[in-house]
Protein backbone atom coordinates (compact mmCIF):
# COMPACT_ATOMS: atom_id res chain seq x y z
CA UNK A 1 0.00 0.00 0.00
CA UNK A 2 2.62 2.86 -0.52
CA UNK A 3 0.98 4.14 -3.91
CA UNK A 4 -2.26 4.88 -2.86
CA UNK A 5 -3.23 6.91 -6.34
CA UNK A 6 -5.97 4.68 -8.10
CA UNK A 7 -6.97 2.78 -5.10
CA UNK A 8 -10.41 2.68 -3.35
CA UNK A 9 -10.73 3.50 0.09
CA UNK A 10 -14.19 3.42 2.21
CA UNK A 11 -14.31 6.10 4.92
CA UNK A 12 -17.15 6.26 7.60
CA UNK A 13 -18.34 9.36 9.15
CA UNK A 14 -17.07 11.00 6.44
CA UNK A 15 -19.55 13.73 6.24
CA UNK A 16 -17.47 16.27 8.84
CA UNK A 17 -14.61 16.68 11.26
CA UNK A 18 -11.72 13.46 11.20
CA UNK A 19 -13.37 11.20 8.28
CA UNK A 20 -14.02 14.46 5.91
CA UNK A 21 -10.66 16.13 6.66
CA UNK A 22 -9.08 12.25 5.77
CA UNK A 23 -11.41 11.99 2.66
CA UNK A 24 -9.88 15.72 0.76
CA UNK A 25 -6.25 14.18 1.97
CA UNK A 26 -6.64 10.64 0.68
CA UNK A 27 -8.40 12.24 -2.89
CA UNK A 28 -5.33 14.75 -2.91
CA UNK A 29 -3.24 11.04 -3.21
CA UNK A 30 -5.05 10.04 -5.69
CA UNK A 31 -7.48 7.30 -4.36
CA UNK A 32 -10.73 7.05 -4.89
CA UNK A 33 -13.21 7.53 -2.51
CA UNK A 34 -16.63 5.57 -0.95
CA UNK A 35 -18.17 7.97 1.65
CA UNK A 36 -20.56 6.58 4.16
CA UNK A 37 -22.54 8.83 6.82
CA UNK A 38 -26.26 9.07 8.19
CA UNK A 39 -26.28 12.84 6.84
CA UNK A 40 -27.18 12.54 3.35
CA UNK A 41 -26.62 16.25 2.32
CA UNK A 42 -23.30 17.28 3.74
CA UNK A 43 -22.08 13.76 2.50
CA UNK A 44 -23.13 14.55 -0.82
CA UNK A 45 -21.07 17.79 -0.21
CA UNK A 46 -18.31 16.03 0.95
CA UNK A 47 -18.24 13.60 -1.92
CA UNK A 48 -18.22 17.04 -4.80
CA UNK A 49 -15.31 18.48 -2.87
CA UNK A 50 -13.38 15.26 -3.32
CA UNK A 51 -14.41 14.84 -7.36
CA UNK A 52 -12.96 18.90 -7.47
CA UNK A 53 -9.73 17.49 -6.85
CA UNK A 54 -10.21 15.13 -9.80
CA UNK A 55 -10.82 11.69 -8.46
CA UNK A 56 -14.22 9.48 -8.56
CA UNK A 57 -16.38 10.03 -4.89
CA UNK A 58 -19.63 7.73 -4.59
CA UNK A 59 -21.80 9.10 -1.21
CA UNK A 60 -23.33 6.25 0.81
CA UNK A 61 -25.72 7.63 3.57
CA UNK A 62 -26.10 4.80 5.77
CA UNK A 63 -25.92 4.09 9.62
CA UNK A 64 -23.40 1.78 10.51
CA UNK A 65 -24.81 0.87 13.92
CA UNK A 66 -27.28 -0.60 12.00
CA UNK A 67 -25.35 -4.19 11.18
CA UNK A 68 -26.93 -4.41 7.30
CA UNK A 69 -26.49 -1.24 6.72
CA UNK A 70 -22.54 -0.98 7.62
CA UNK A 71 -22.07 -4.35 6.16
CA UNK A 72 -23.47 -2.69 2.90
CA UNK A 73 -20.98 -0.20 2.32
CA UNK A 74 -18.34 -3.11 1.42
CA UNK A 75 -20.90 -4.75 -1.12
CA UNK A 76 -21.96 -0.96 -2.56
CA UNK A 77 -18.00 0.17 -2.71
CA UNK A 78 -17.11 -3.19 -4.44
CA UNK A 79 -20.26 -2.77 -7.06
CA UNK A 80 -19.50 1.61 -7.64
CA UNK A 81 -15.71 1.88 -7.65
CA UNK A 82 -14.96 -2.42 -8.57
CA UNK A 83 -12.54 -2.31 -5.60
CA UNK A 84 -11.49 -1.71 -2.15
CA UNK A 85 -8.36 -1.67 -0.51
CA UNK A 86 -8.65 0.76 2.44
CA UNK A 87 -11.11 1.14 5.05
CA UNK A 88 -11.06 3.81 7.40
CA UNK A 89 -13.44 3.49 10.35
CA UNK A 90 -13.81 7.12 11.60
CA UNK A 91 -17.91 7.31 12.69
CA UNK A 92 -18.62 8.26 16.03
CA UNK A 93 -20.35 10.46 18.67
CA UNK A 94 -19.25 11.94 22.13
CA UNK A 95 -21.22 10.79 25.11
CA UNK A 96 -20.41 12.61 28.36
CA UNK A 97 -21.82 13.23 31.92
CA UNK A 98 -20.45 11.95 35.46
CA UNK A 99 -21.65 8.11 35.33
CA UNK A 100 -24.38 8.64 38.26
CA UNK A 101 -26.37 11.23 35.60
CA UNK A 102 -26.35 8.54 32.58
CA UNK A 103 -28.17 5.05 31.49
CA UNK A 104 -27.63 2.42 30.24
CA UNK A 105 -29.15 3.57 26.64
CA UNK A 106 -26.38 5.94 27.08
CA UNK A 107 -23.26 3.38 26.95
CA UNK A 108 -25.57 1.29 24.84
CA UNK A 109 -26.04 4.06 21.88
CA UNK A 110 -21.90 5.02 22.30
CA UNK A 111 -20.78 1.12 21.94
CA UNK A 112 -23.26 0.84 18.53
CA UNK A 113 -21.77 3.87 17.11
CA UNK A 114 -18.08 3.97 17.96
CA UNK A 115 -17.48 0.22 18.62
CA UNK A 116 -20.14 -1.85 16.62
CA UNK A 117 -19.92 1.17 14.00
CA UNK A 118 -16.48 -0.11 13.59
CA UNK A 119 -16.73 -4.12 13.81
CA UNK A 120 -19.60 -4.24 11.48
CA UNK A 121 -17.96 -2.77 8.25
CA UNK A 122 -13.96 -4.54 9.17
CA UNK A 123 -15.53 -7.90 9.25
CA UNK A 124 -17.71 -7.20 5.92
CA UNK A 125 -14.42 -6.31 4.25
CA UNK A 126 -12.05 -9.24 5.91
CA UNK A 127 -12.91 -11.66 3.26
CA UNK A 128 -12.33 -9.55 0.11
CA UNK A 129 -9.15 -8.08 1.68
CA UNK A 130 -7.42 -11.43 2.62
CA UNK A 131 -8.85 -12.21 -0.31
CA UNK A 132 -6.50 -10.23 -2.66
CA UNK A 133 -3.69 -10.03 -0.07
CA UNK A 134 -3.34 -6.81 0.17
CA UNK A 135 -5.30 -3.59 2.07
CA UNK A 136 -4.66 -1.61 5.14
CA UNK A 137 -7.65 -0.97 7.56
CA UNK A 138 -7.37 2.37 9.82
CA UNK A 139 -9.68 2.26 13.42
CA UNK A 140 -9.98 5.73 14.85
CA UNK A 141 -9.65 5.31 18.61
CA UNK A 142 -8.17 7.86 21.08
CA UNK A 143 -6.23 8.61 23.65
CA UNK A 144 -9.02 8.36 25.76
CA UNK A 145 -9.15 4.91 24.94
CA UNK A 146 -5.87 4.18 26.45
CA UNK A 147 -6.61 6.79 29.64
CA UNK A 148 -10.12 7.63 30.24
CA UNK A 149 -11.16 11.04 31.24
CA UNK A 150 -13.70 11.78 33.87
CA UNK A 151 -17.03 12.41 32.80
CA UNK A 152 -16.20 10.38 29.60
CA UNK A 153 -17.22 7.01 30.52
CA UNK A 154 -19.22 6.18 27.55
CA UNK A 155 -17.13 7.52 24.96
CA UNK A 156 -13.79 6.27 26.54
CA UNK A 157 -15.59 2.34 27.25
CA UNK A 158 -16.25 2.61 23.43
CA UNK A 159 -12.91 3.55 22.44
CA UNK A 160 -10.97 1.00 24.70
CA UNK A 161 -13.00 -1.56 22.98
CA UNK A 162 -11.97 -0.05 19.39
CA UNK A 163 -8.41 -0.13 20.79
CA UNK A 164 -8.66 -3.91 22.22
CA UNK A 165 -10.44 -5.10 18.90
CA UNK A 166 -7.65 -3.40 16.68
CA UNK A 167 -4.64 -4.86 18.56
CA UNK A 168 -5.97 -8.16 18.14
CA UNK A 169 -7.29 -8.03 14.68
CA UNK A 170 -3.44 -6.63 13.69
CA UNK A 171 -2.08 -9.39 14.79
CA UNK A 172 -4.47 -12.24 13.52
CA UNK A 173 -3.96 -10.40 10.17
CA UNK A 174 0.41 -10.74 10.39
CA UNK A 175 1.47 -11.97 7.15
CA UNK A 176 -1.69 -12.26 5.26
CA UNK A 177 -0.74 -8.21 3.16
CA UNK A 178 -3.22 -6.69 5.07
CA UNK A 179 -1.90 -3.91 7.65
CA UNK A 180 -4.13 -2.29 10.50
CA UNK A 181 -3.30 1.25 11.99
CA UNK A 182 -4.75 2.43 15.13
CA UNK A 183 -4.94 5.71 15.71
CA UNK A 184 -5.54 7.90 19.03
CA UNK A 185 -5.87 11.36 18.54
CA UNK A 186 -5.96 13.43 21.71
CA UNK A 187 -8.96 16.24 21.81
CA UNK A 188 -9.99 17.33 17.90
CA UNK A 189 -11.68 20.36 16.64
CA UNK A 190 -15.02 18.54 15.56
CA UNK A 191 -18.38 19.58 15.85
CA UNK A 192 -17.86 16.49 18.85
CA UNK A 193 -16.83 19.13 21.10
CA UNK A 194 -18.59 22.32 20.00
CA UNK A 195 -19.25 24.33 22.97
CA UNK A 196 -16.52 23.07 25.47
CA UNK A 197 -14.26 24.84 27.14
CA UNK A 198 -10.89 23.36 26.96
CA UNK A 199 -7.77 24.06 28.86
CA UNK A 200 -4.77 25.41 27.02
CA UNK A 201 -2.64 21.87 27.81
CA UNK A 202 -5.00 20.33 25.60
CA UNK A 203 -5.64 22.36 22.76
CA UNK A 204 -8.09 20.89 20.59
CA UNK A 205 -5.84 19.82 17.05
CA UNK A 206 -7.23 20.70 13.83
CA UNK A 207 -8.92 17.49 11.88
CA UNK A 208 -6.92 17.94 9.26
CA UNK A 209 -3.40 17.05 11.64
CA UNK A 210 -5.28 13.53 12.18
CA UNK A 211 -5.87 13.12 8.40
CA UNK A 212 -2.17 13.49 7.79
CA UNK A 213 -1.16 11.43 10.29
CA UNK A 214 -3.72 8.88 8.69
CA UNK A 215 -2.41 9.07 5.12
CA UNK A 216 1.52 8.64 7.11
CA UNK A 217 0.36 5.75 9.05
CA UNK A 218 -1.07 3.94 5.77
CA UNK A 219 2.06 4.50 3.58
CA UNK A 220 4.13 3.20 6.28
CA UNK A 221 2.00 0.74 7.49
CA UNK A 222 2.12 2.34 11.29
CA UNK A 223 0.88 0.19 13.45
CA UNK A 224 0.18 3.14 16.26
CA UNK A 225 -0.29 6.71 16.36
CA UNK A 226 -0.55 8.64 18.94
CA UNK A 227 -1.25 12.42 18.82
CA UNK A 228 -0.30 15.17 19.25
CA UNK A 229 2.96 14.95 21.19
CA UNK A 230 2.05 16.02 24.45
CA UNK A 231 -0.44 13.52 25.11
CA UNK A 232 2.76 11.29 25.84
CA UNK A 233 2.52 13.35 29.09
CA UNK A 234 -0.66 11.96 30.42
CA UNK A 235 0.59 8.53 29.27
CA UNK A 236 3.36 8.61 30.77
CA UNK A 237 1.66 10.54 33.96
CA UNK A 238 -0.55 7.23 34.16
CA UNK A 239 1.98 4.75 33.14
CA UNK A 240 3.86 5.32 36.57
CA UNK A 241 0.83 5.29 39.20
CA UNK A 242 -3.07 5.38 37.77
CA UNK A 243 -3.45 8.00 40.64
CA UNK A 244 -0.70 10.32 39.02
CA UNK A 245 -2.97 10.22 36.20
CA UNK A 246 -5.78 10.74 37.62
CA UNK A 247 -4.15 13.91 39.48
CA UNK A 248 -3.27 15.65 36.47
CA UNK A 249 -6.61 14.81 34.76
CA UNK A 250 -8.35 17.16 37.59
CA UNK A 251 -5.72 18.78 38.11
CA UNK A 252 -5.14 20.87 34.60
CA UNK A 253 -9.14 20.48 33.37
CA UNK A 254 -7.85 17.93 30.89
CA UNK A 255 -12.31 16.52 30.93
CA UNK A 256 -13.18 20.07 29.81
CA UNK A 257 -16.07 22.22 30.71
CA UNK A 258 -19.63 22.10 29.23
CA UNK A 259 -21.26 25.55 29.22
CA UNK A 260 -23.78 24.64 31.85
CA UNK A 261 -20.64 24.05 33.85
CA UNK A 262 -18.79 26.90 33.86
Amino acid sequence: MRFLRDKVALITGASSGIGRATALALAREGMHLALAARRAAPLEAVAAEVQRLGVRAVALPADVSQRDQAEGLVQATLVQLGQLDVLVASAGIYVRGPIATLTADDFERCMAVNYFGTVYPVLAALPGLCAQGSGHIVLLSSVDGKKAIRTDAPYAASKFAVAGFGESLRQDLAGTGVDVSLIFPGRVATPLIAGMKIPAISRPIPAERVAQAIVRAIRRRQAEVILPVTAYALLFLDWLSPRLGDWAVSAFHLHGLEESER
